[in-house]
């Protein structure tokens, strides 16, 4: 499908955008969507399923990378943890013998610091989000998927078993799966907000986010995929996996080992009716006959921050043109 590129952003004055969201992907068009769209009309719902307590600390990795990509402030090559950080607590921690495989920096240890303090005085993982983003000078609303526990274990074929960020990180991504677990999703609720603004919003938006790890743990939240089917509101995908691979990460690795078509017509077909559009990247374009979704081909690839906004624009365009 073609579309008139709209560069005039008075045009999403009134929207009221909802994103979903995790990984690297997710944080850059989340961040795209906010340079387009006012101050407060994006609500970012971010994965917590990777969430785990390392070194005593509650660690967030996915509401952090989207805290920092939308403060300006994260990682320019890594797409996670902050820019110009350091790495000293972790190499004295490895010269106390300690393997260290999780990375946390320096400074990214003040906010892991700060959210477990938080949490043992009896605030809620939202509000502890709310603040530390509100004092980086993050204006949209970026919300936790639910303030329950939720964990994403991995099942491998070589390990058994691995909690996600072992799997993820420990083990970079390298074992085979055969299904993945989400551990307490189905009895946790959304957190405040999370309903209330899919309830409100003019458009959704489904960020290129790896599907079955980043935004599977979200629809497996009390309600979430029922309230997502009775949307009265378009809702698109913007695919993580162009020409057959992913832009980072497992997804396409893991798609496949799971018997999912690493493809944009399994990413159209994995989420279904949740969606009423997908857009794919320009690459995939002979593709879009194979969709049963209407499709937007484009150039997806995010490398500049320029990227970001033009995509966003393009999709908050696109969602527009459905909504007629």
């Amino acid at each position: 499908m073609a579309l008139n590129t709209m560069t005039d952003d008075s045009a999403f004055a009134n929207e009221r955008v909802v994103a979903l969201a995790g990984g690297v992907g997710g944080a850059k068009l989340a961040d795209g969507l906010a340079r387009v769209l006012p101050p407060g009309a994006l609500t970012v719902i971010v994965n917590t399923g990777d969430d785990f307590t390392h070194y005593g600390l509650h660690v967030s990795p996915d509401l952090d990378t989207v805290m920092y990509t939308l403060a300006g402030i994260a990682h320019p090559v890594n797409g996670w943890g902050l820019a110009d950080d350091t790495r000293q607590m972790i190499e004295m921690m490895k010269r106390y013998g300690d393997e260290a495989w999780f990375g946390l920096g320096d400074r990214d240890l003040a906010t892991n610091l700060l959210r477990t303090h938080a949490l043992a005085n009896g605030w809620s993982l939202s509000q502890i989000t709310h603040d530390l983003a509100s004092r980086l000078g993050v204006t949209s609303h970026l919300l936790p998927m639910s303030d329950m526990s939720v964990a994403t274990n991995v099942d491998t074929i070589e390990m058994g078993i691995l909690k996600f960020q072992e799997y993820f990180v420990r083990h970079r991504w390298q074992p085979v799966v055969k299904r993945v677990l989400y551990e307490g999703a189905e009895s946790a609720y959304p957190a405040p907000g999370v309903k209330e603004a899919l309830e409100t919003a003019t458009m959704i938006v489904i960020c290129p986010s790896n599907p079955v790890l980043s935004v599977e743990p979200i629809l497996r939240v009390q309600g979430m995929r029922a309230a997502l089917e009775a949307r009265t509101v378009p809702c698109v995908v913007v695919s993580p996996i162009v020409a057959g691979a992913a832009l980072k990460g497992p997804a396409a690795k893991l798609m496949a080992e799971l018997d999912l078509e690493p493809s944009v017509i399994g990413i159209a077909d994995y989420y279904g009716r949740l969606i009423d559009g997908i857009v794919i990247d320009n690459e995939d374009s002979a593709s879009s006959q194979h969709i049963k979704q209407p499709s937007l081909a484009s150039n997806i690839v995010m490398r500049e921050v320029t990227d970001r906004v033009r995509v966003a624009r393009e999709v908050l365009a696109w969602n527009k043109e459905l909504m007629r």
